[in-house]
């Protein structure tokens, strides 16, 4: 249990911003068991931000609102996931051989691509928010709110299903990525089944406190919408970057965890609709 609730805080502490005053000795198999906690972390910060979107809706409109809550989804999680699409940016639309894309991803400094790529992904998110904002607070749509909270979890699924599908591009040692090796179908699995029960459990709880307005087996159904658009789009994602990079990167990771979560949102949008 011990090191099951080290791993626990570990996934906290790794991908997010939240207060987690635990003291852990990192290792590789530390890092390979916490990604069973992956889906876990990402429903504390959805359950965060469909709470702050929740207040922030009852004081502003909806453009200043979404606006301020996709200003605190990113610093929830540091710009972690958002500095990982910058650098995928950079080095995959430059368009250089396989070697100059990982070491242009490796530097520090943040190119023009990496710019307007993080600019349009905030901007899709943000606009998808002001859709969703308005429609989650009236007439009680708990339902939107619920679903918004599992966007993040699922994303974040889909981060161990990569680190386990797909090979490290970089060498031996190399990235914090590296520290994943050895992370296998079993933690995917498990990650996944971890993703399915909260989910299920999130929705139970919204009905039993009547907070839902859609019957429970429809709820049921868009979570295996989100699921399955989850995996199509993700896969579609390490397909194609696993093409130029040959495997994937710590920064690969984050980039699709920004664009899952923006395509969960379109979703969503077009489930409201």
């Amino acid at each position: 249990m011990r090191l099951w609730g080290e791993a626990c805080a570990a996934a906290f502490q790794f991908l997010t911003r939240l207060p987690v005053p635990v003291k852990l000795d990192y290792n590789d198999a530390l890092f390979r068991r916490s990604v069973v906690f992956y889906p876990f972390v990402g429903l504390v910060l959805g359950l965060i931000t469909a709470a702050a979107g929740l207040l922030l809706t009852s004081v502003l409109p909806p453009l200043p609102a979404a606006a301020l809550l996709l200003g605190i989804w990113v610093l929830l999680t540091g710009a972690l996931h958002l500095d990982g699409l910058m650098d995928t940016a950079d080095g995959i639309l430059s368009h250089r051989s396989r070697e100059r894309m990982l070491e242009i991803m490796k530097d520090s400094r943040v190119g023009a691509m990496g710019v307007i790529a993080a600019v349009l992904v905030l901007l899709l998110k943000w606009s998808l928010l002001t859709e969703l904002l308005p429609a989650a607070a009236a007439g009680g749509q708990g339902n939107l709110w619920l679903l918004l909270a599992l966007v993040p979890l699922w994303s974040r699924w889909y981060m161990v299903v990569a680190i386990a599908r797909w090979p490290y591009a970089r060498q031996a040692g190399s990235g914090m990525g590296g520290f994943f090796r050895g992370v296998g179908a079993g933690h995917a699995a498990g990650s996944g089944l971890v993703g399915l029960l909260l989910s299920l459990g999130v929705v139970a709880a919204g009905e039993a406190f009547g907070g839902l307005t859609l019957p429970f087996w429809h709820m049921v159904g868009i979570i295996g919408i989100l699921l399955a658009v989850t995996v199509g789009a993700g896969v579609l994602m390490s397909v194609s970057i696993h093409r130029k990079l040959g495997g994937l990167t710590g920064d690969t990771y984050g980039a699709m965890n920004e664009l899952l979560e923006a395509a969960l949102l379109l979703v969503l949008v077009l489930i409201k609709g």
